[in-house]
C-alpha cells in the first residue's frame, strides 16, 4: 500500500498539470479564437496568453491574414450566345472571427461558391467583346457584389482578379478569321491610302514642274526678245549711220566723181561670172554722163575746197546729221546691263523652284 502512494501522487501530479494546460490558450499574433464554455459562446481571445475554463471549454483559432481562393474554371454563355471558359482568384480577410464561425458554416468555400455564381450572372449580361476588353470593369462589379454578400459574414473580399478568359475552340477560330479579316481591310485601306497620297504628290510634282517650265520658257523668250530688240536697234542704228555717213561724203561729190563710180560699177559687173546683166532704166544717164566727162573733162573746173564746205554748209552739220555715234564703252556698258538683267532673271528663276508655293500665290 505504501508503495502506491508515490505512485498515486505522481497521477495526481500529472492530472493536474494536464488541467492546468487545458486551461492556458496561446494565440498567435496574426489570429483570434472563439471561446466557447459548454457549448455557450463566451467571447474572443485577442493574441498572446489566455487563461480559460480548463476541461469544459472549446476554442477555435481563425487566421486574419488575407486569404487566395482559386475560383474553379467554369463555362459561361455570354449574352451574344459564345461560351467561353472563366475562372477567378478572390483574395479575402477575416475582419469579424464571430460571425466568420457562427454565421456560416464555412466561410471559404461559400465565398467560392458565391464567386462563381456571381461571375456566371455578370459573364452572362455581356457579350464577349465586351469582357474581353473591360476585364477591369468586370473584377470592379464582381467585388462589390463579394463583399456585400459576405460582410454580414465578417469576412471582406478585398479583391477580385479575372484569371483567364478561354472561348470556345469554335469561338476562338472565328475571332482569328475576323482578326485577319480586319488587318486585311486596314491593310488594303492603308494601301489604297499610300497610293493615293503618292499620286496627289505625283501631280502636285509636275504641276510644280510644268510652272517652274513655263516659268523659265517665259523668261527665257523675253531675255531672247531683249536681245533681238538690242540687236535689231543696234543694226538699225548702224545702218542709220553708215546711210548719214555715206550723205555726208557723197554732199562733195561733183558730176565727175559720178561718173567715175557708175565706170566702176559697171566694171565690177562686168567682171561676174553671170552670162546675163540687168540694168536700171537710168543706164542711159549714166552713159550720158561718162561721155560728157569723157568729152568735157578738160572745160569743168574742179571744186575747191570753198565750194566743198559751202555744200557741207547748205546740207548741215554732219555731227547733227550723223547723230550720236555709240561708242564702245557705251556699247560694253550696254552689254554689261544685259548680262547682269540676265543673272538677275537666272536668281528668280532659281528661287522659284526652290519655292514653288511662290508661283502659286503669284498664279
Amino acid at each position: 500500500m505504501d508503495d502506491l502512494i508515490p505512485i498515486l501522487a505522481f497521477l495526481a501530479i500529472v492530472v493536474t498539470l494536464a488541467v492546468v494546460i487545458s486551461g492556458v490558450k496561446i494565440v498567435q499574433p496574426y489570429e483570434q479564437a472563439i471561446y466557447m464554455r459548454l457549448g455557450k459562446y463566451i467571447r474572443v481571445l485577442n493574441q498572446g496568453l489566455n487563461m480559460v475554463c480548463p476541461l469544459i471549454n472549446n476554442v477555435v483559432k481563425l487566421d486574419l491574414r488575407t486569404q487566395v481562393l482559386d475560383v474553379p474554371s467554369q463555362e459561361v454563355i455570354t449574352r451574344d450566345n459564345s461560351p467561353v471558359n472563366v475562372d477567378a482568384i478572390i483574395y479575402i480577410k477575416v475582419t469579424d472571427p464571430k460571425n466568420a464561425f457562427f454565421e456560416v458554416t464555412d466561410y471559404r468555400m461559400a465565398t467560392i461558391y458565391l464567386a462563381q455564381t456571381t461571375l456566371r450572372s455578370v459573364v452572362g449580361e455581356m457579350e464577349l467583346d465586351d469582357i474581353l476588353s473591360n476585364r477591369e470593369r468586370i473584377n470592379l462589379q464582381l467585388r462589390d457584389i463579394l463583399d456585400e454578400n459576405t460582410d454580414k459574414w465578417g469576412v471582406k473580399v478585398e479583391n477580385v482578379e479575372i484569371r483567364e478568359l478561354d472561348p470556345a475552340k469554335r469561338v476562338k477560330e472565328a475571332m482569328e478569321e475576323q482578326t485577319s479579316s480586319e488587318r486585311k481591310r486596314r491593310a488594303a485601306i492603308l494601301q489604297a491610302d499610300g497610293l493615293k497620297r503618292a499620286a496627289i504628290l505625283e501631280a502636285e510634282g509636275k504641276k510644280k514642274s510644268r510652272i517652274l517650265e513655263a516659268e523659265g520658257l517665259r523668261q527665257s523668250m523675253i531675255l531672247e526678245a531683249e536681245g533681238k530688240r538690242l540687236a535689231v536697234i543696234l543694226e538699225g542704228q548702224g545702218d542709220a549711220q553708215r546711210l548719214r555717213i555715206m550723205s555726208v561724203g557723197a554732199a562733195a561729190l561733183d558730176s565727175k566723181a559720178m561718173a567715175v563710180l557708175s565706170m566702176e560699177t559697171l566694171k565690177s559687173v562686168g567682171e561676174g561670172e553671170s552670162t546675163k546683166f540687168f540694168f536700171p532704166i537710168e543706164l542711159t544717164k549714166i552713159v550720158e554722163g561718162v561721155s560728157q566727162y569723157l568729152g568735157n573733162a578738160a572745160t569743168i573746173p574742179e571744186r575747191s575746197i570753198a565750194d566743198i564746205k559751202d555744200i557741207q554748209s547748205g546740207l548741215g552739220d554732219p555731227d547733227a546729221i550723223l547723230g550720236p555715234i555709240p561708242k564702245v564703252e557705251e556699247i560694253r556698258k550696254q552689254m554689261e546691263n544685259i548680262d547682269k538683267l540676265m543673272d538677275a532673271e537666272i536668281q528668280q528663276t532659281n528661287s522659284l523652284a526652290q519655292n514653288p508655293r511662290t508661283v502659286e500665290n503669284q498664279e
